[in-house]
């Protein structure tokens, strides 16, 4: 088992796919509900610009969190 912690780049490319991903559900369902291409467009922006910082910052501070994480070895053979 890997003990490595996430970089931030990593970090930043899982909260992007993450969210784009979750923009496409939203500007499905918002499009659905108003029947507008740009008010869904802006309802999809918006919620991923927000999610996507909410994302980030989650992810870095579990990262920091020692709950659940496996001591390594003292030594490996």
């Amino acid at each position: 088992m890997s003990h490595l912690i996430d970089s931030h780049v990593r970090t930043i490319a899982k909260s992007l796919s993450y969210r784009a991903m979750g923009f496409g559900i939203t500007f499905c369902m918002a499009l659905v509900i108003t029947g507008k291409f740009s008010v869904a467009a802006a309802i999809g922006m918006s919620d991923t610009a927000i999610k996507f910082a909410g994302y980030y910052l989650h992810e870095r501070a579990w990262n920091r969190i020692r709950f659940g994480k496996i001591k390594p070895p003292e030594y490996q053979i």
